[in-house]
């Protein structure tokens, strides 16, 4: 199971001068739909757990606990998740947080790796559908560098490193922070994901619940 530790950062047209100016290297880009799924109680988000379906597949991403020696300022500007890619696992996750409505415990394991019933046997739907396209930079080796647009008219950017089970945390703590410099970005506030933004102009209750859990 990876961590990752990302850093979001507000993007514009400038940001591409600068990355090329760098001699940052494009290694590519693509389109890909979102869609993430909760139940009305939103038991998911409220654990800061995000259960969404990329490109056909699934992907369970949960908080992961810091360490005494995260605690700098290049920290508290990153956020940091485990992602789970395998069903079985993402299922048996979300299991422990939602139990089954349905009785028919048989029909739940035969069914469960063939299709999405068992979304519905949890009352799971999707609250959040959303298009992204996005570019790919590497300007640091391990760091790759995304700039993103949501076909709802937000832009972001995010420097992100992926760290294997048991790797070194604060190493890529401190890439990002390297990488943010190179950069020029200031600032010493989080800067809004995608998801933060989708929610306060289309499901406003959602995003409050979340605010005042201290999810966003």
């Amino acid at each position: 199971m990876s961590l990752e530790v990302e850093r979001k950062f507000i993007c514009d047209a400038d940001t591409l001068k600068t990355l090329e100016e760098l001699g940052a290297v494009c290694v590519g880009q693509q389109q890909f739909q979102d869609q993430y799924f909760d139940n009305p109680q939103f038991d998911l988000t409220l654990r800061d757990m995000w259960l969404r379906k990329r490109k056909g597949c699934w992907e369970l991403k949960c908080p992961a606990e810091e360490t005494n020696g995260e605690q700098s300022r290049a920290a508290a500007l990153c956020t940091r998740y485990k992602e789970i890619t395998t069903l079985h696992e993402i299922q048996l996750r979300v299991a422990e947080v939602i139990p089954d409505v349905c009785e028919d415990r048989d029909a739940e394991k035969a069914s469960s790796h063939q299709d999405d019933s068992w979304l519905s046997r949890r009352n799971l739907a999707c609250f959040a559908d959303f298009t992204t396209a996005r570019q790919s930079f590497k300007l640091e080796e391990g760091v790759q560098i995304d700039l993103d647009q949501a076909d709802f008219g937000y832009h972001v950017g995010e420097l992100e490193v992926v760290v294997p089970e048991g790797g070194d945390v604060q190493a890529a703590l401190e890439k990002i922070e390297r990488t943010a410099q190179k950069l020029g970005l200031t600032g010493d506030r989080r800067v809004e994901a995608k998801m933060s933004i989708f929610l306060k102009r289309y499901h406003p209750e959602h995003y409050a619940k979340l605010l005042n859990a201290h999810i966003l």
